[in-house]
């Protein structure tokens, strides 16, 4: 399968998790992420998808694109406080996505994923898609999309009680290889292979991000 056959997989796995019974019912409720409700950690997994739309829309940039890798660097909220001015403006936007509603952002969803089944398919992989200040291949972007729905899928299925779906192995494995690399560079390689085959000598943390 293809990178755009398993984000589109995943996709359809969280918009099917979007509208879960309770998600809607758990809505105002506080959500498993710090000062996030439900609604707005729903939000956030929504935007996973919405944010697609630009990549198949707009035309393809001219800019040299990055690394994975690069591209974690140089975010402003990876190594951000929780209080600080990137992660609250983040939490602000996602409570904004959501506020008419779940059924509404349901429907959004459902909206925005077929439009993409449609569209994404014909596009080349290596198509360079711009972002807030540099550019990703169409292939590595839609990574960071499938890492964040996955991450999402389940602080939003913990967040309601309830079992957030398994991804495809054509969706994990890209996932799980980004996350290594994340969590190798944060640690380092000793960390990461002790926390995996070594649990007398593993670390507390190993966390990517």
């Amino acid at each position: 399968m293809s990178l755009t056959g398993a984000y589109l997989d995943t996709a359809a796995q969280a918009v099917t998790l979007l509208g879960a019974p309770e998600v809607a019912a758990s809505w105002e409720k506080p959500s498993a992420l710090t000062d996030m409700t439900v609604g707005g950690l729903a939000g956030h997994l929504a935007y996973q998808v919405f944010s697609v739309a630009p990549a198949v829309q707009e035309p393809a940039s001219q800019e040299a694109p990055i690394t994975l890798l690069e591209h974690y660097a140089r975010a402003a909220w990876i190594d951000a406080p929780l209080d600080g001015e990137a992660n609250a403006g983040i939490r602000a936007k996602c409570e904004d996505i959501a506020s008419e509603g779940a059924q509404v952002l349901l429907e959004r969803a459902r909206a925005a994923l077929a439009e993409q089944r449609a569209a994404l398919p014909v596009v080349r992989g290596d198509r360079v898609v711009f972002m807030p200040r540099w550019a990703l291949s169409l292939d590595d972007f839609l990574v960071t999309r499938m890492m964040e729905l996955a991450v999402h899928m389940d602080d939003l299925g913990v967040s309601v009680g309830i079992a957030a779906p398994e991804l495809s192995a054509a969706a994990f494995d890209p996932v799980l290889t980004l996350l290594a690399g994340l969590a190798a560079r944060r640690h380092g390689q000793a960390a990461l292979l002790r926390a995996l085959a070594r649990t007398e000598r593993a670390p507390s943390a190993i966390n990517a991000v």
